[in-house]
């Protein structure tokens, strides 16, 4: 049989298509690419301050792996459950723009995955680039579960800042030597709060303070006159912490994943939820210094005091140097936290605007109470509690967004009172007396692309103490903030309506009271919270019902097929 062979014609061609092919390897594209991960909830034996445990984890990594993709990809995440626990994944920070299927939260946006079961997380990253994370959203495992998500920008969009040499991600987080779930749910059964945490770590590792910890110790290798993005996150469940690098400034370029005006710092305050980019330079003596976090409590609430540390390693510099510690603010220091916070200003640029809203369609003033209820079985005849406008939030059976979609009654109502239905002296002296709640699953419905107000207050019931609250499906504009009880009549004038830090949590200070504003373009059912797990444990959280708009592009999307069941 003869063989065949191409003609000169057909070979020429086939070298075309070959080249064209490398070619486009070679040329970036500003197209969005699809990036796929598996994520296998596992659970791993892992051993810290000479304790050894079973936690759950993702991938048997601890914390969990990065997400990378750009701005306009696509990211699929697949999210297999092989442990005992129901699981969720939230995206921290991600608008999931019209997806609230996607947002993760179990119970408001979606069931959880059961054991043995699977769920594809798939959603767009849309007009976002910069420093997320994502972790667990059902019960305390995100104590364990969680990771970094880094969005780089479009190919060809610099940075609007020096480019580094290298980057590096900081996950500061907590540590407990006994089951965490166990711990949960002792509280819960007493009506106390669970035992603090015995450590706080950095990358998952507590550092050479404590025992057994000197393998167990994150190093950053830096060569001398470099310059080095660190991206880091507050994973910890309830802690505000302060960071800093002995012998070497910071400069902020960008929180929750928004440009900011660059500012210097010695230190850097950072509550559970936010991120925080600084640029920091390798320009001092090569040797080795610690990269330090401890708590910021201004509050007379004990917490976890201890100090994590990791190094930052200069090349060629031997491992038997020392390091130095940083000079840390005091544990109190609310001077320092305030005149930190002052700094953080939206780049307000013709690339990077902040689209503040002027005018404002909905007047919100929620207070933030703690409280206690009656409880027969718990140890001293009461259990705390956690409000907002006095209502502590009671979770659904089923999710939230799935009730609203398919127009399901009894799930939820949305009469969720604007203000509270009695003011008081908020700040004023301690209130002790009269600390029920009202027990409920009660919504808020905002009209879509109305304009928000919301004033977050603290109060004294019980004590006060700062909180940081997490809105999911928006950022948010910091428009003011101050101590005391918020003036209607005089505090808005103080407002930043030109270049006010956008982010999507905020820490709303010990005492005193936190304006945001936004945009309610995005349909779907959102959750408000305190990201102080254990307030929101105890029902310090609420949720929007943001309603659809005109036609399809303005409307929630259909839920996927895979949907998880309760």
């Amino acid at each position: 049989m003869a063989t065949s062979f191409p003609s000169q014609c057909s070979l020429v061609k086939i070298m075309l298509i070959s080249i064209v092919a490398f070619v486009s390897v070679l040329i970036p594209t500003s197209e969005a690419a699809v990036k796929k991960y598996q994520f296998d909830v596992v659970v791993k034996n892992v051993s810290r301050l000479c304790h050894a445990k079973p936690i759950v984890t993702v991938n048997g990594m601890y914390p969990g792996p990065t997400v990378y993709a750009r701005e306009g990809d696509r990211v699929i995440i697949t999210v297999t459950n092989h442990a005992q626990y129901n699981m969720s994944i939230h995206w921290h920070g991600l608008k999931q723009v019209r997806n609230g299927w996607a947002d993760g939260p179990a119970y408001i946006t979606q069931c959880p995955i059961q054991s043995g079961n699977s769920y594809t997380y798939d959603f767009n990253i849309t007009g976002q680039r910069g420093t997320l994370w994502w972790h667990a959203h059902i019960l305390w495992l995100r104590a364990t579960v969680h990771g970094a998500i880094v969005i780089m920008p479009q190919v060809g969009v610099p940075y609007p800042f020096p480019q580094p040499h290298s980057e590096a991600e900081l996950m500061l987080g907590e540590w407990w030597n006994a089951d965490v779930e166990t711990i949960e749910n002792q509280g819960n059964i007493l009506g106390l709060p669970p035992n603090m945490s015995d450590a706080h770590t950095i990358n998952g590792k507590p550092g050479p303070l404590f025992p057994c910890s000197d393998k167990h110790t994150y190093a950053l290798e830096v060569e001398w006159g470099k310059t080095y993005l660190l991206r880091i996150i507050n994973a910890a469940l309830n802690d505000e912490l302060f960071f800093a690098i002995a012998g070497h400034s910071m400069t902020v370029v960008e929180i929750d994943a928004v440009y900011c005006k660059p500012f210097t710092t010695e230190a850097l305050l950072i509550t559970p939820g936010q991120t925080t980019n600084v640029l920091v330079q390798a320009n001092q003596s090569p040797g080795r210094y610690f990269m330090a976090t401890r708590p910021f409590m201004d509050a007379p609430v004990l917490v976890d005091n201890k100090t994590a540390t990791a190094i930052l390693q200069y090349k060629g510099v031997p491992t038997t140097v020392l390091p130095l510690l940083p000079k840390l603010p005091a544990p109190n220091d609310t001077t320092f936290a305030d005149s930190y916070l002052d700094k953080l200003r939206s780049l307000n640029t013709a690339q990077f605007p902040a689209n503040v809203p002027l005018t404002v369609d909905s007047h919100l003033f929620y207070v933030i109470g703690l409280g206690a209820n009656p409880c027969a079985t718990c140890l001293n005849g009461t259990r705390f509690t956690a409000s907002l406008n006095n209502i502590t939030f009671m979770m659904p059976k089923i999710g939230l967004l799935q009730a609203h979609y398919f127009n399901t009654k009894g799930v939820f109502r949305l009469d969720f009172p604007d203000k509270p239905v009695t003011p008081f002296n908020y700040t004023g002296a301690p209130l002790t007396a009269n600390l029920g709640t009202s027990m409920g699953t009660r919504l808020s419905k905002v009209a879509f692309n109305s304009t928000v107000e919301l004033v977050l207050q603290d109060t004294n019931l019980l004590t006060v103490e700062s909180h940081p609250f997490h809105l999911h499906g928006y950022n948010f504009f910091v428009v003011g903030t101050g101590i005391g009880n918020f003036d209607p009549a005089k505090d808005p004038a103080t407002y930043n309506l030109v270049d006010p830090p956008e982010r999507n949590t905020v820490g709303v200070p010990t005492g005193g009271w936190t304006a945001i504003r936004f945009r309610a373009d995005n349909p779907g059912v959102w959750f408000l919270h305190c990201h102080l797990e254990l307030h929101t444990t105890w029902g310090l959280k609420m949720a929007f019902v943001v309603e659809n708009g005109n036609g399809p592009e303005q409307s929630v999307l259909p839920p996927p097929k895979d949907l998880p069941l309760c």
